[in-house]
């Protein structure tokens, strides 16, 4: 089964969802995922520079990915309509993105618990590196699907 395809399955459970959820959290089993949206394709291989947690955009280093700038704390008015739910509607944090289009999520406290590169991946990695999961959809409305243990690191 295709990525796309497999996503679209995954997304139709996510319909029960309440209607204010910006991006549902699901956990993913990554045996089941089809190659292109998992680790082992090289556009989402955390080995690849433009993944890297130390790379300028993605780096915990850069003040625009950083839980005390503005635009990612939670309490900015901004991040109650950006947030990641579960499907029993419980919030687990919201996301942001900075000025070089990387997708930042953060925990209910402002910690940052992954991203997402700017450009050449769907996938999602911790602050750390390790491949986390995938996003599926918009700019504005998408779906997060991760692993067991990225799921662990918002803390719930």
């Amino acid at each position: 089964m295709r990525g796309a395809a497999f996503l679209a399955r995954i997304c139709a459970l996510c319909l029960a969802l309440p209607a204010w959820a910006d991006a549902p959290l699901i956990v993913l089993d990554q045996t089941r995922l089809p190659f292109d949206l998992g680790p082992g394709h090289p556009a989402n291989n955390p080995a690849s520079p433009a993944n890297s947690p130390h790379a300028a955009w993605n780096s915990s280093g850069n003040t625009a990915n950083a839980g005390t700038a503005w635009q990612n704390r939670p309490s900015n008015p901004d991040n109650e309509q950006r947030l990641i739910i579960t499907a029993d509607g419980g919030v687990l944090g919201y996301y942001a993105t900075n000025a070089g289009g990387v997708l930042n999520l953060f925990d209910v406290n402002g910690r940052r618990v992954a991203y997402r590169p700017a450009r050449g991946t769907r996938s999602l990695f911790t602050v750390t590196g390790q491949w986390c999961g995938t996003v599926d959809g918009g700019r504005t409305d998408f779906v997060l699907a991760v692993t067991p243990s990225c799921a662990a690191r918002f803390g719930r």
